[in-house]
């Protein structure tokens, strides 16, 4: 495209390419952009003005008139002679932005998704792939998907939206209750389902399952969140505690904190699970675990075999493992947890090179190989919070809570024993107690 025809495009105020939009569409009206003459406000209007300093729907304080416009940020850059590869905030309307980029010959083989996350540093990963779900980014006209791979010279078209605000609201889901008192719910929580509402999920969560119920909750903590005192990952099953007022929000958060609860989990993992020696039949793991620098929806464990970039914020974690079960060229472990790191278990078995059994994000394969048979994909890792002890946090009595390890997964170490020649029987009596 011509740069010609770009300016036309976008308007005889083109110059304002790559501009803030916020503070160009404050200072832009029909009448200014049509070329018309703008006569000063009279006193009435100077009052209304006034009045309206601060713009309920935008939020943002509008220019008076005959302030001096800001110079526009620019963020082009010339690819060729012809062509300019371009960020242009154009005004649509209070609460959508519209964007228009040309794709650089350099750009070629690059996704659509990736290519948008860094052409829009404004916007996450996330919300850029919900608006190319929702169909508000259009490459030559066309929608496309997160995956279509730039060739070059393409013109995108990108419509921002801003997200509705979320709300926790009531559903009607049905929840697995194993304890319930005056204070406090275990909830079985089933693998699939997520704690509570954040960016990208609205729905279907616990909160919403929760609120349902009709159930009273502790409000000490985000509005989002009310009666939440630990999370589980979304694939991760079993026992998780809710608070219904915020005297047990407070004891439970505290015993989280000074570690006075007792967390068990099982867990397969890939190969066979030896510790340091190769005969080791229990152990322990202290590696800490911050964010991953390149893959941000990772963590990473800060061990020996660490080679990438500077872990952020790595944090103190620790995690006692002991072998339950060797099935072929997988292991059966009881992990317990002293601390509560995100995603903690998955990232120190992947950080000993043996990943949680579906674990896909912490390199698993999707389907598990025993010999020459392959098993059907287990659709969730195969981690379940099984064990839970605590203190009533009113009266201090002691509780000890069991959730029974889940049909999916009694059905997967079927298939893995039958795959592997080896006897069930011997699997249940290792996991006697979790059954």
């Amino acid at each position: 495209m011509k740069r010609g025809t770009i300016l036309r495009a976008l308007g005889t105020d083109a110059p304002h390419v790559g501009g803030d939009r916020k503070a160009a569409s404050s200072r832009r009206t029909p009448s200014m952009m049509a070329g018309f003459p703008i006569k000063p406000p009279g006193r009435k209007n100077r009052e209304k003005l006034a009045a309206t300093r601060h713009s309920p729907i935008t939020g943002h304080e509008p220019r008076g008139y005959g302030s001096q416009p800001q110079r526009a940020k620019h963020r082009s850059r010339i690819t060729d002679s012809s062509t300019i590869l371009y960020n242009s905030s154009v005004p649509s309307s209070q609460t959508s932005t519209q964007r228009e980029l040309v794709a650089a010959p350099s750009d070629s083989g690059t996704r659509l998704d990736r290519f948008l996350a860094a052409q829009c540093p404004e916007l996450s990963r996330t919300r850029v792939q919900e608006l190319i779900e929702l169909g508000a980014v259009l490459v030559g006209g066309s929608v496309a998907k997160a995956s279509y791979k730039l060739r070059g010279g393409e013109h995108i078209r990108v419509q921002i939206t801003e997200r509705p605000p979320i709300v926790a609201a009531a559903e009607s889901i049905p929840l697995d209750v194993l304890y319930e008192d005056d204070d406090l719910m275990a909830i079985n929580k089933p693998a699939g389902m997520t704690v509570h509402s954040g960016a990208g999920v609205i729905s279907g969560t616990l909160v919403n399952a929760l609120l349902g119920r009709g159930q009273a909750l502790s409000q000490s903590g985000d509005p989002l969140r009310p009666g939440i005192v630990h999370r589980l990952d979304k694939e991760t099953s079993g026992i998780i505690l809710v608070a219904k007022n915020d005297a047990a929000h407070a004891k439970l958060g505290e015993a989280f904190r000074l570690r006075a609860i007792k967390k068990i989990y099982l867990a397969l993992v890939h190969g066979s699970f030896a510790g340091k020696t190769g005969k080791e039949k229990s152990g322990r793991i202290e590696f800490p675990i911050g964010r991953d620098p390149i893959r941000r929806t990772r963590m990473a464990a800060q061990s020996k075999a660490w080679h990438g970039a500077a872990i952020v914020g790595p944090r103190a974690a620790r995690t006692d493992w002991r072998v339950l079960a060797t099935i072929d060229n997988t292991t059966l472990l009881e992990v317990q947890l002293h601390t509560g790191r995100t995603h903690q278990i998955r990232v120190h078995c992947a950080a000993l090179r043996h990943p949680v059994v579906g674990d896909t994000l912490y390199g698993a394969p999707a389907k598990l190989t025993v010999g020459k048979a392959t098993l059907p994909a287990l659709g969730r890792n195969f981690l379940h919070a099984a064990k839970l002890a605590f203190a009533q946090p009113r009266t201090g009595e002691a509780i000890e809570l069991c959730a029974p390890l889940p049909p999916e997964l009694r059905t997967f170490l079927e298939r893995l024993c039958a795959a592997a020649g080896e006897s069930p029987t011997r699997i249940d009596a290792a996991l006697e107690g979790y059954l």
